[in-house]
């Protein structure tokens, strides 16, 4: 994988700003079905935004090769299969997995050297520059 530009590696500052970017945009659609502000929280609204992070995240990402997040940040999540990233996007299953260790934490927080979460590795996906 090159060092920098396309197809490199993500850096952390990008990845944490389009997880922000989508934990926001999760929550304003679960304020919006709630009908509860998101500083209101309460387990409802809790709830709402966990279910509505995950379905994103996974949809997106197994559909698009990424979230809005992503998108914004200028990323994508591609598949890796024999030591080598492929364009197409990841899959349903790499999407549903990916997301569900996502919205785990631990996972997301154990990484590799190559900046691979244990989410990443489980789903063989990584996060590169557009």
């Amino acid at each position: 994988m090159p060092e920098d530009g396309s197809g490199s590696v993500a850096t952390w500052g990008r990845r944490v700003l389009a997880l922000l970017i989508d934990w926001l945009i999760a929550g304003l659609i679960a304020s919006a079905l709630t009908g509860r502000p998101m500083w209101a929280g309460g387990n409802t609204y809790s709830l709402t935004h966990s279910t509505v992070f995950f379905a994103m995240t996974a949809i997106l990402t197994a559909l698009l090769g990424g979230t809005i997040g992503h998108r914004v940040c200028d990323l994508r999540v591609v598949p890796v299969r024999g030591g080598q990233t492929h364009s197409v996007p990841p899959g349903i299953l790499s999407g549903v997995v990916r997301a569900l260790l996502i919205s785990l934490v631990i996972p997301a927080v154990i990484f590799d050297r190559d900046r691979r979460g244990l989410h990443d590795l489980a789903a063989r996906t990584i996060v590169v520059r557009r």
